[in-house]
């Protein structure tokens, strides 16, 4: 949809003015709505697209993409009965990863996962209660998708 007033944040198409076929750029924004809001994908970053998608389903594209996804490096790839379509991701942007559940944050230009923090250990006192909470704490945070531990 070339040539097409677009909103700022995620790049919808609006409708024109005196526009035909109105329902295209309609269909076309809803599309990328149900896509992006509340984002969900499949696995990613990849470069080379899924062999069989299935119509909803959405991935993060590699830096380096082949095939259909050429020229949308760090994008979200959307399959749709159209085709694919793509987003292009913008600062602060979150996805979780249906794969392992991982919150995925976009920045400085690329998909990164939370930071991996590990389980305490060592020292010549060690403190049950600190450790016992330390852990539930770990355990929760990873729940949420917001810690990977090592």
């Amino acid at each position: 949809m070339t040539d097409m007033p677009m909103t700022p944040r995620l790049a919808l198409p609006l409708l024109a003015v005196a526009q035909a076929q109105k329902e295209a750029t309609h269909n076309e924004a809803l599309t990328l709505i149900d896509a992006l809001v509340h984002a969900a994908v499949a696995a990613g970053p990849l470069n080379d697209p899924p062999a069989a998608p299935v119509a909803g389903q959405c991935w993060l594209v590699g830096s380096a993409p082949t095939g259909d996804w050429a020229g949308q490096a760090a994008a979200i790839a959307i399959w749709s009965a159209g085709g694919w379509r793509f987003s292009a991701a913008r600062a602060g942007m979150v996805v979780t990863r249906l794969a392992d559940g991982a919150r995925l944050r976009f920045e400085g230009g690329e998909w990164a996962g939370p930071a991996t923090i590990a389980t305490p250990a060592g020292g010549s006192t060690i403190d049950v209660e600190a450790r016992s909470a330390l852990g539930m704490l770990i355990l929760h945070l990873e729940a949420q998708g917001l810690l990977i531990s090592g």
